[in-house]
């Protein structure tokens, strides 16, 4: 957050620097408005392009085995343009990698979810999926797991067969 700060500045300075610098060269013709102008619209350049590059950027750095799930769009009433391109502000990724499951339960697999959000820190959720009965369980105090791989104490959540979370979960890496 802070090198985005200092990044939007950074445009902002420039900006002016330049329509300063042309105005100069000008001998004084471009109106004096124009400079705090450009100065503003760069940093508001800078601020849209680093909200919609945020997400192209974050998964860039995902370790292998991490796949994107489910992405949330947002849009607000204080950012118009997002009315017309909503900005992905949230996302959630399934680690396949460390999928845990039992051989007499081949169905249902343990993963880790891990929840990335703009100007928020990182979650990872160990999440437990039925694949065959559509439905997800929170893994918390209570569920045991049993030496025959079988689940007590889950509260299980339908889902729909569509639903992305499961789908990423359920398919064989």
């Amino acid at each position: 957050m802070f090198f985005e700060l200092i990044g939007t500045i950074v445009a902002g300075a420039s900006a002016a620097l330049l329509v300063w610098a042309l105005n100069r060269t000008l001998k004084g013709r471009l109106p004096k408005w124009l400079i705090p102008a450009s100065a503003g619209a760069a940093m508001l350049a800078a601020t849209i392009s680093s909200e919609y590059s945020w997400y192209s950027r974050t998964i860039a750095t995902m370790p292998e085995g991490m796949v994107v799930a489910q992405t949330i769009e947002e849009t607000a009433f204080y950012r118009p343009w997002t009315y017309t391109a909503p900005f992905i502000s949230r996302y959630v990724a399934v680690d396949q990698i460390s999928t845990r499951t039992h051989p007499d339960h081949p169905d249902q697999r343990l993963v880790d979810l891990v929840f990335y959000g703009r100007w928020t820190r990182t979650a990872k959720v160990p999440m437990l999926f039925d694949c065959a009965g559509n439905r997800r369980a929170d893994v918390v105090d209570g569920i045991t797991f049993g030496e025959d791989g079988a689940v007590t104490g889950a509260q299980w959540f339908p889902l729909d067969p569509a639903d992305p979370l499961l789908r990423t979960a359920c398919e064989d890496v």
